[in-house]
């Protein structure tokens, strides 16, 4: 097998550790998505804590074995405790993954993400299409927090350049995400087509992502990690979309999550090495 395809068996095997092992994994996310993203870690078999008063942030995210932090509603309060567990994880190895909500939109969360990536060095960037331009200094398409038209229409080779220049740049996995999702380290690229219309119907499936790969990175490498999040969650949306509406496809989803086979993971991944 080609060295740079990944194997479902790998993939598998972060899952059950996690089942396992039951890593803690730190949330600093927003009020919008942060329920959501709680019950998301629980049905995969982590535990959540959602702690973000400044005092103990460092003290939680120590004993933490992942740290996911999301730019969504952003304050004063939420920025300097990112900040500060950020370091914490840097210090004591400790993987992290950024989720850059809104920087195509506002100078203030792009500048304030190009400063954690400086400082803190996580080992995973996620975005929309728009985000991850705006990042990159490129003329963007950002509507509020989605990813323009024109950016969400972006070819495969441009977003897969985009993502390899940002993940040599930075030392960190990076990933788009959109209609299909895009994985790199800069070596290895990916493109994740599970997913339905659904998941864009309901708000904080880009926050329960965010949550989902640092859940399993903390037991996996980031481009497996993220891979796998991304193909739990687009399969887990398909499989809940014939729900009546939204409010009853936001519990299938949750559902599904929780209660995903290994043989479905296997027979629906779609995964593309470019």
């Amino acid at each position: 097998m080609n060295s740079r395809k990944l194997k479902i068996s790998d993939l598998l095997d972060i899952r059950h550790r996690v089942k396992a092992e039951r890593p803690l994994i730190h949330c600093i996310t927003n009020p919008i998505s942060i329920n959501d993203c709680a019950n998301a870690v629980l049905a995969v078999g982590a535990r959540p804590i959602m702690a973000e008063h400044p005092r103990e942030v460092c003290e939680i995210t120590a004993a933490a074995d992942a740290l996911a932090v999301n730019l969504g509603n952003i304050t004063d309060v939420r920025m300097e405790s990112m900040l500060l567990a950020g370091h914490t994880a840097l210090r004591r190895r400790i993987p992290s993954i950024l989720d850059l909500v809104g920087v195509g939109c506002s100078t203030l969360r792009l500048d304030y993400a190009k400063r954690f990536l400086a400082e803190c060095r996580p080992s995973v960037i996620k975005g929309n299409l728009s985000e991850i331009k705006a990042l990159c200094g490129l003329p963007n398409d950002a509507k509020g927090v989605d990813a323009g038209e024109r950016d969400s229409a972006s070819d495969t080779e441009k977003a897969a350049d985009l993502l390899q220049n940002l993940a040599r740049k930075t030392g960190a996995a990076a990933m788009a995400t959109g209609a299909a999702d895009f994985v790199s380290d800069g070596n290895r690229t990916y493109r994740l087509e599970n997913g339905c219309g659904m998941l864009a119907g309901i708000t904080g499936t880009g926050c329960i992502l965010n949550v989902l790969t640092a859940s399993f990175l903390s037991r996996g490498n980031p481009v497996e990690s993220a891979v796998l999040a991304s193909a739990v969650l687009g399969i887990a949306g398909e499989l809940a979309q014939d729900a009546a509406g939204p409010g009853s496809f936001r519990a299938a989803l949750l559902d599904h999550l929780f209660r995903l086979p290994d043989a479905c993971i296997s027979e629906k991944i779609r995964c593309i090495c470019l």
